[in-house]
């Protein structure tokens, strides 16, 4: 006997003909005797509509009310699997995410799980009962409900199974595991049987969008084995894993594409200790996330300074950046949108050189020019003009050996 998480997002209960298939994996799992909790998102485009709606009421919907507004996407989908369940005389349960015991800070919106205390869920499996909770919601310490973003089922997900010790996390959704590169973009794109955390996080960050990133952040720290996999068929997905010694082997795991980035560059900052701090915190205190960061030095005692932020953040961190580049008597600056990140990685980097040479031969061949660079140990990262983003995803892929033989 085995205790499963199993997640399905929003593809996989779009409607009831699909929760009804939803049902079908879960009584199967069942009755082979496992322990099952499942987690659901809202039904595919319903956080859209409630967002519309919001916005229909209001022209900036108050933070806190738009996390009630959208939890009921998901408690949805929990009450119409549970009702299903019980309608072919299962024991089932639902829970929105304050009964499962999902504790998170205040942030409406982008909320972080502080603590989850599962003892309700395991007392509903104890009683055999199979329980279905609502992701991507939980409760802050006065009782308001709260939201963790896009793609928060996933962490709702992994957090509970770390919470139950649960054996494996299965993600299921509507791919059939993780792939070396989009297979939208690459015909030749492999599905890779066992991924690292490390590179899994890494791919997440970078643009991959099979996994929440704070999902496999709580799968790393807990040591959570979560199965990637689709909804729609029987076939082994992916699983992501502690790293193990066979995995540096192979040099580079995967390609990312991110076109979600604007840039901006700070001109003849003043050189001097304390400048980067004015820039970035008025930043950090508008809740907007940095990515790249990249220092020019010039002469005469200056500096050129270039960021990248998210799309969704650019217009506010562009007026933050334009009062702070007046107060530091910068001479001006300088925006650009159309641009993307290509991102070559793999645990193999760590022990293997010459992985920069070949990513910059390869897009050099193409005529790509690079813009940016940033690298970690396991990642070298470019930022490049979008319209050649395709064009070097395909190209670094083949470069690196990851096409797969027709």
């Amino acid at each position: 006997m085995a205790l499963r998480v199993q997640k399905y997002g929003g593809t996989s209960v779009a409607d009831i003909g699909h929760i009804n298939h939803v049902a079908d994996r879960v009584i199967k799992a069942h009755d082979q005797g496992d322990k099952v909790v499942v987690v659901l998102s809202a039904m595919s485009g319903v956080t859209d509509n409630l967002i519309a709606l919001a916005k229909q009421a209001s022209e900036t919907p108050d933070k806190r009310e738009l996390d009630v507004l959208l939890a009921t996407g998901e408690q949805t989908t929990a009450a119409l699997l549970a009702m299903i369940l019980k309608s072919r005389e299962y024991k089932a349960k639902s829970f929105l995410g304050f009964q499962a015991g999902i504790q998170t800070n205040k942030t409406s919106g982008k909320a972080r799980i502080l603590d989850i205390d599962c003892e309700n869920i395991r007392q509903a499996l104890e009683n055999g009962y199979i329980a279905v909770v609502a992701g991507f919601q939980g409760v802050d310490k006065d009782g308001a409900i709260t939201t963790l973003g896009r793609g928060g089922s996933d962490t709702s997900a992994v957090a509970i199974a770390s919470s139950l010790k649960a054996d494996v996390c299965e993600i299921f959704t509507d791919v059939d595991g993780v792939y070396t590169t989009d297979p939208r973009i690459c015909n030749y794109a492999r599905k890779i049987n066992k991924i690292s955390y490390e590179e899994m996080l890494e791919m997440a960050i970078l643009g991959a969008k099979v996994l929440q990133i704070r999902s496999v952040e709580f799968a790393k720290k807990y040591n959570v084995p979560v199965h990637v996999r689709s909804s729609f068929s029987e076939e082994e997905g992916t699983m992501v894993v502690n790293e193990s010694s066979d995995m540096e082997s192979v040099i580079v795991s995967g390609i990312t594409c991110d076109m979600n980035e604007a840039r901006i560059t700070l001109k003849k900052v003043p050189d001097q200790p304390g400048v980067s701090a004015k820039i970035f915190t008025p930043l950090a205190e508008a809740e907007i996330s940095v990515d790249m960061i990249i220092q020019n030095t010039r002469s005469g005692g200056e500096t050129d300074l270039t960021f990248t932020v998210t799309k969704d953040d650019f217009e506010r961190a562009k007026e933050i950046s334009e009062k702070v580049a007046k107060e530091l008597g910068a001479v001006h600056i300088l925006t650009a949108e159309e641009i993307a990140k290509v991102s070559v990685i793999g645990l193999g980097m760590k022990s293997h050189s010459g992985v920069a040479a070949t990513m910059f031969q390869a897009l050099a061949s193409e005529n790509i020019n690079i813009r940016l660079i940033s690298t970690s140990e396991i990642r070298i990262s470019c930022v490049i003009l979008a319209k050649y983003a395709e064009l070097a995803v395909r190209t670094l892929h083949t470069a690196f050996g990851l096409d797969q033989k027709k």
